[in-house]
């Protein structure tokens, strides 16, 4: 378990495919550097070089992957990630935004591969050390409108291996994120996406504030 000063914090960016949360997580690092924070931004899958490769294997369309074996692939990755870059960086008074961590294993292997939910959790918590986030922003959108908004942004026809699956797939994901953020409602905070991109930065700025004040 990784042991942080009180100015130090960690946070986790959610959602379905075109949420829009790379972006958001982006101003709110710049949010939280404003307020004289230091902060790193960081993804899953991904985040260090092993890890990253990883997150080719996964993503790579061209692949059938089982669905146990891509659980087991996302958990290695996170292993790698939180020895080389997470847990590091917490320890020296770094506030961690990550992009996707825990709840995603949940909601897409979880809900949509329809893994066993509580073996996702022991899992994630072993690769994990028991670490939780301290802050989780979760971005609702349609995922009908999220993958459309996914698809056009990309180079290949119809996107990566997971923006591929059927809307079906996505709206169990949806779902699982849903029943999450009432699971663990201090925790996770639902924003609704709005039409703009600042609109919905305003919100999660709220929130933030929010928390920051509990902090005090």
């Amino acid at each position: 378990m990784v042991t942080m000063r009180p100015d130090v914090f960690f946070i986790t960016v959610e959602g379905c495919e075109g949420c829009g949360k790379s972006t958001q997580s982006v101003l709110l690092k710049k949010y939280l550097e404003n307020k004289g924070f230091k902060v790193i931004l960081t993804r899953e899958p991904g985040g260090s070089v092993v890890a990253e490769q990883v997150r080719n294997i996964l993503l790579n369309p061209k692949l059938k992957i089982s669905p146990l074996c891509e659980l087991m692939l996302y958990e290695a990755a996170r292993v790698q990630h939180m020895e080389d870059i997470i847990c590091p960086n917490l320890k020296n008074g770094f506030v961690v935004i990550c992009d996707r961590f825990t709840d995603s294993t949940v909601a897409y292997q979880g809900y949509a591969r329809r893994i066993d939910i509580e073996t996702i959790e022991e899992l994630n918590n072993i690769a994990t050390s028991g670490l939780k986030p301290d802050l989780t922003f979760y971005l609702d959108v349609d995922p009908a409108v999220g993958i459309a908004r996914a698809r056009a942004k990309k180079c290949f026809d119809n996107g990566d291996r997971i923006e591929r699956e059927d809307i079906g797939f996505h709206n169990a994901v949806r779902n699982g994120f849903l029943e999450l953020s009432e699971k663990y409602p201090d925790r996770i905070k639902k924003i609704e996406i709005t039409d703009t991109i600042e609109s919905t930065q305003k919100l999660i700025n709220t929130e933030m504030d929010k928390f920051l004040s509990g902090k005090k």
